[in-house]
């Protein structure tokens, strides 16, 4: 903590922790100048506004996580810059803050029923081509799907009380002998994608019939 800025006010600097669904955020980072993309960091920023600090709050995370990824827990340290004459605020009163102006989405449940059906269709033999990353060096793409399987997974340690109600955890798990490079990824994208009711079962038949990988960054 020390003094900065205006004469007489104090700055000081808070350690927080926190958890995120990724779904509809461009990753942790914030997303500067493109209102088609947000990150976790302008979401957490718009809420510290309401801290009215003298200087914008800015957040500097410790870790960063891709477009779509969740976190359970991640750290990052932040600035609140309070008038001339006013002491710092208390951790309790920056959580309570943040918390309050931070919205808490609607979460989306998965059809786990569709994604166990659509899982079928990957296994046993088949070229998995639609499953690689676009100019993968293999010289084939055939492999052998001996097991896939969608089912409850443990809670976390780092889920909140009363989150834990609010999320569901769940295992989805692939054996074979060898995989193509992201193939795991992939099909995993793909099946959340029928959990959420973007993609039919079906359609997983015929992805992965086409062989046209899916794109270098899916």
């Amino acid at each position: 903590m020390g003094s900065c800025g205006a004469v007489g006010s104090v700055r000081a600097r808070y350690l927080v922790f926190f958890q995120y669904l990724g779904t509809d955020f461009n990753g942790v980072a914030a997303v500067r100048g493109n209102h088609r993309a947000v990150g976790v960091q302008n979401f957490l920023e718009e809420a510290a506004k309401r801290l009215n600090s003298v200087e914008p709050v800015r957040f500097t995370i410790s870790s960063r996580t891709d477009a779509g990824v969740h976190a359970l827990s991640n750290a990052a340290h932040l600035d609140i810059q309070r008038r001339p004459g006013r002491p710092p605020f208390s951790p309790e009163i920056v959580t309570k803050a943040l918390n309050t102006h931070l919205k808490h989405p609607a979460i989306r449940y998965l059809d786990i029923a569709a994604m166990q059906e659509a899982a079928q269709h990957l296994l046993g033999t088949h070229d998995f081509s639609a499953f690689q990353s676009a100019g993968s060096p293999v010289p084939h793409a055939v492999r052998t799907l001996r097991r896939v399987s969608v089912s409850p997974g443990p809670a976390s340690l780092f889920v909140l009380p009363q989150e834990s109600r609010r999320l569901q955890f769940w295992t989805l798990e692939f054996e074979s002998q060898s995989f193509l490079y992201r193939q795991v990824r992939r099909m995993t994208a793909v099946l959340v994608a029928v959990g959420l009711g973007i993609l039919a079962p079906t359609q997983v038949k015929v992805i992965l019939e086409s062989q046209d990988p899916l794109g270098p960054t899916s």
